[in-house]
């Protein structure tokens, strides 16, 4: 078995994270990774046609979420990756990031693509992400993958 895992990361956060959950797959889990960085791809896409999973950080502007403050900025490239060739078919849901500090804004970016693309919001972490909550994404990725169908 292989995860795909589709990913942005601005400040390093994300991708800290990203890379802690694979080393834990392969480690605990003899599951290999295919990482891909959205943000090295400087906006170009391709068709991906194995069942991946998205995570990407919150980063909106200003507002409190619920009355302003509620569009996304920064990890744009993301959402055109996921839309470009129907990605988002093989997209079986998404993991989001974010500081609880922002309150109703935290994982937002990640709840407005589930309902964008109509996939699950399979899990959330704040900032870099514990130990414990790499291994209970890791569970999840790995339940959800098994699950999917295209």
């Amino acid at each position: 078995m292989t995860i795909t895992i589709v990913y942005i990361s601005l400040s390093g956060n994300t991708e800290s994270f990203v890379k802690r959950l694979s080393n834990y797959l392969k480690e605990q889990q003899q599951i290999d990774t295919k990482l891909i960085n959205i943000k090295e791809l400087n906006h170009t896409t391709f068709a991906v046609c194995e069942p991946f999973v998205a995570m990407l950080p919150t980063y909106l502007e200003g507002g409190n979420g619920v009355d302003n403050g509620d569009i996304e900025i920064l990890t744009t490239p993301l959402g055109d990756f996921i839309a470009a060739h129907d990605n988002y078919k093989h997209c079986y849901g998404i993991v989001g990031s974010g500081n609880r500090n922002f309150n109703h804004q935290f994982c937002l970016t990640a709840k407005q693509y589930a309902k964008r693309f109509n996939f699950p919001v399979l899990d959330e972490f704040e900032l870099r992400g514990t130990s414990s909550d790499i291994e209970r994404i890791a569970n999840k990725l790995i339940t959800a993958q098994k699950a999917f169908r295209v």
